[in-house]
């Protein structure tokens, strides 16, 4: 069956001249960086959410020991997350062109016969499955994300979050067999020089009968066994993968810089323009209608605002929170689909100040902070000691001098440094003091 050119598993079958060892090497050295880059900002990215400090906040629960590098997530620089996530999520977006190459490269080998000559080999061949499976199931989930398409089963989170881990693995295990071999490929290629020497001529054509470090013939087990006639190089065809790259990050890194390139930020739910004119005009992901928010609940006769710790519970109207010292912070906005807002001013009652109403002078606790919000995702959250302490941590009640809107979280929301932005919780209802 495999000598039946119409058949996948048929050497004959696969007749591209453009695969071949050094197209594979070069595609797979930038994923090496890229994958890396991708794994450690995702991680980071779970540490953003402070998930050892309480349930609400463990988006993956059961992590276990993969959970050994979290840590307390910093204030400072404001811009950490935005520049993290932004990162995150413009990179993996940016890879698409340079993963799809690879695995177009190699895909003949998916189906070479027979499928395990030992054990090793077996082994070999299951690990290829997970890396490929699991770069598929993590770049198609992130992008989904991104888009704010749900479809797939379950929480984004602890799919994306386990299914980084089964991937990387077997990332990493690819990556130690297959790096000595891919630099020696590229770099006895940039040896040769000039590319339409006879050796150069051999492998644009696809031939095998490279010659190794050693003088004796290195087969190249990626080039066709007949191939067509080339109508592109290899060098061609990896500009054609890296001008697909560079058009996907120019369209998608605009929603993390904000300001004018937002605009260029075309495949971005948050691209574009800003959703309104005024104060309140910058992007959203959750409305006041999409949260359940009542109008009636929200005014000025109805809200208080419960503020619970060590000495007891204090309410206080919109009114009483604006007879309290007030601050402004400049902070951003920027959340896990990689997109941020500019820095706007936000003024408020800084959360120490509100703890020290409570009976926490000097050193602030934790928070556990509620929203009136129905449903969805993060209608709670919690706030580590250090966030409450930030002088910058505001119980905001304006922003850019405006009442914030009901969409941005009024009468009032948490606004904190460099934190996620599903944890700067919007239509706050009540504060609890006090180590998580």
């Amino acid at each position: 069956m495999r000598d039946l050119p119409r058949l996948p598993t048929s050497p004959g079958f696969w007749r591209s001249p453009l695969r071949g060892r050094w197209f594979t090497s070069v595609l797979g050295l930038v994923l090496l960086v890229g994958i890396t880059v991708l794994f450690v900002t995702g991680l980071v990215s779970y540490a953003a959410y402070n998930p050892d400090l309480h349930p609400v906040n463990d988006t993956t629960p059961d992590k276990g020991i993969l959970g050994f590098y979290l840590f307390a997530w910093p204030t400072g620089p404001v811009w950490l997350y935005r520049f993290t996530q932004g990162l995150h999520v413009t990179l993996g977006i940016t890879l698409i062109p340079v993963l799809l190459a690879k695995l177009w490269s190699v895909v003949p080998k998916l189906f070479t016969l027979p499928p395990a000559r030992s054990v090793a080999h077996a082994l070999e061949r299951i690990s290829l499955l997970l890396l490929v499976g699991g770069g598929l199931f993590e770049f198609t989930t992130g992008v989904f994300n991104v888009q704010l398409n749900y479809v797939f089963p379950g929480s984004f989170y602890p799919l994306h979050f386990y299914g980084a881990w089964v991937f990387f693995a077997a990332f990493v295990a690819h990556a130690v067999l297959k790096t000595p071999a891919a630099v020696r490929t590229v770099r006895g290629r940039l040896r040769e020089g000039d590319e339409k020497g006879e050796r150069g001529e051999k492998v644009e054509r696809g031939e095998k009968g490279e010659r190794g470090e050693k003088g004796e013939k290195d087969v190249d087990d990626l080039a066709a066994a007949e191939p067509d006639p080339p109508t592109v190089s290899r060098r061609g065809a990896l500009w054609l993968v890296g001008g697909g790259s560079l058009l996907l990050f120019l369209t998608t890194v605009g929603q993390s810089l904000g300001g004018p390139f937002r605009r260029t930020a075309l495949l971005a739910p948050h691209g574009g323009a800003d959703p309104a004119g005024g104060p309140n005009g910058f992007q959203i992901n959750k409305t006041a209608a999409y949260a359940g928010i009542d109008a009636a609940e929200t005014s000025e006769e109805a809200w208080r605002i419960v503020v619970t710790g060590r000495t007891g519970t204090v309410r206080l109207s919109r009114a009483q929170l604006l007879q309290l010292p007030l601050y402004s912070s400049s902070l951003p906005i920027a959340c896990v689909e990689g997109w941020s807002t500019a820095d706007q001013w936000w003024r408020g009652v800084r959360l120490r100040d509100l703890a020290a109403l409570v009976g926490y002078e000097g050193e602030p606790p934790d928070v556990f902070v509620e929203s009136l919000q129905r449903h969805g995702a993060f209608r709670r959250a919690a706030l580590r000691a250090n966030q409450v302490a930030d002088p910058r941590s505001l119980l905001a009640l304006y922003v850019n001098g405006e009442e914030l809107s009901p969409d941005h979280g009024h009468p009032a929301r948490v606004i904190v440094p460099a934190a996620p932005g599903v944890l700067n919780t919007k239509w706050v209802a009540r504060l609890t003091f006090g180590d998580l």
